[in-house]
C-alpha cells in the first residue's frame, strides 16, 4: 500500500467517524420538571431542593442531599429512577451534562429598578442604547466603505442568515438594498444556502451574517461562493472564522446582558451595521438609488393617503 492510499483510508476513516450520529443526551432537569406531578411527596422534596440548586445537586453527597430535602437516602434513589435514572451516579452524570448551558439559564434574572414598575424596562432599553453606542464605537469606516463599493458593483447581492435573529436581519438587508434598485435575495435555509452560492459569479456578492461567527452551515456556504470568486462581506463578531473568511469585516463585539428572557442585544449592533451598510451603497449609487425610492414611495403613496415624509421608501 502506498503512502498516498494510506492517507486516503486515513481521509475516509475520519469521514466516517464525522457521520457518527451525534449521541443525544437527555435533558434530565426537564425529565424532573415534566415528571414532578407524579413523583411521590418525598420524591418532590428531592426535586425542590435539584431544582432550587442544580450545581448543588450535583456536588452534594448522595447523605448532603437526602438531608437537605429531610428524606432518606433510599428515597434519593427511588426519585432518580422514578425519572428514568439507573440511579443516584447515573441521575447526576446527567444532571452535570445539563449545566452545558449555564447555570444562568437555571436562575433568575437580576432584579433592576424601573420607574414603570417592570424591572426588565431598564434593561432592554439600556442594552439597546449600549448596543448602539459599541457599534458606533467598533465598526470600521474603511471597511463600511468597501462594502458599500462591493454591493454597488455587484451584479447580484445574495445575505445568508441562519437562526433566530439571524435569518431576521437576513431578510431585513434584502429589504433595505432592493429599494435601491439593488438585485438581492435572503438565504435562510442551510441546503439554500449551498445551492444558492454554487450558482454565484465573479461579480456577485455574498452579505454573512451571525452573531458567534461560528454557524459552520453559514461558514461553509461563504468558503462555497468564494471557490467560484464571489465576494463576501460579513456582519458578525470580531476574530471569529466567519469573519476570516470574509473579504470585508463588519464586526462588533456586545457582551449580554445576564437576562434569559430578553431578546439578545447584539442584533440592535447588527442592524446598525446593516444600515449604515445599506445608505453608504446608496450614496456610492447616488442617482439611481433616488430614482429607484422615488419611484417606490410614488407607487406606494398613490395607493393609500399619506404624509410625504412618512417612513421614507418602505
Amino acid at each position: 500500500m502506498t503512502e498516498a492510499d494510506s492517507q486516503d483510508r486515513r481521509l475516509s476513516s475520519g469521514d466516517a467517524e464525522e457521520r457518527e450520529p451525534v449521541r443525544r443526551i437527555p435533558d434530565i432537569i426537564s425529565l424532573v420538571k415534566d415528571s414532578y406531578s407524579d413523583l411521590r411527596p418525598a420524591e418532590r422534596r428531592v426535586a425542590d431542593v435539584v431544582l432550587d440548586d442544580v450545581k448543588y445537586a450535583v456536588d452534594a453527597s448522595n447523605a448532603a442531599l437526602a438531608q437537605r430535602a429531610g428524606v432518606s437516602e433510599p428515597t434519593v434513589t427511588r426519585f432518580c429512577r422514578a425519572i428514568g435514572c439507573e440511579g443516584v451516579r447515573d441521575f447526576k452524570l446527567k444532571l452535570a451534562q445539563s449545566l452545558v448551558v449555564g447555570a444562568l439559564y437555571l436562575s433568575k434574572p437580576p432584579v433592576t429598578s424601573g420607574d414603570n414598575g417592570m424591572p426588565f424596562w431598564n434593561a432592554v432599553f439600556g442594552e439597546a442604547r449600549r448596543a448602539l453606542q459599541e457599534a458606533e464605537r467598533q465598526l470600521d469606516p474603511g471597511q463600511l466603505q468597501k462594502a458599500a463599493e462591493l454591493i454597488a458593483k455587484a451584479r447580484q447581492v445574495t445575505v445568508f442568515g441562519l437562526g433566530g435573529s439571524s435569518s431576521a436581519l437576513a431578510q431585513e438587508t434584502q429589504y433595505r438594498l432592493f429599494r435601491y434598485g439593488i438585485t438581492v435575495s435572503a438565504q435562510c435555509d442551510p441546503y439554500l444556502m449551498r445551492m444558492t452560492a454554487s450558482t454565484l459569479k465573479p461579480g456577485d456578492l455574498v452579505i454573512a451574517i451571525s452573531a458567534t461567527g461560528r454557524t459552520r452551515e453559514v461558514i461553509e456556504a461563504v468558503e462555497l461562493a468564494k471557490h467560484y470568486r464571489a465576494n463576501a462581506i460579513g456582519v458578525t463578531t470580531p476574530d471569529t472564522e466567519l469573519a476570516r473568511v470574509c473579504d470585508v469585516r463588519l464586526t462588533v463585539a456586545v457582551p449580554e446582558y445576564p437576562d434569559t428572557l430578553k431578546p439578545t442585544a447584539s442584533r440592535f449592533a447588527f442592524l446598525a451595521a446593516i444600515d449604515l451598510m445599506a445608505v453608504a451603497s446608496a450614496y456610492r449609487l447616488d442617482g439611481s438609488a433616488r430614482e429607484t425610492v422615488r419611484r417606490i414611495k410614488y407607487n406606494a403613496q398613490i395607493h393609500r393617503t399619506g404624509k410625504e415624509m412618512e417612513p421614507l421608501g418602505d
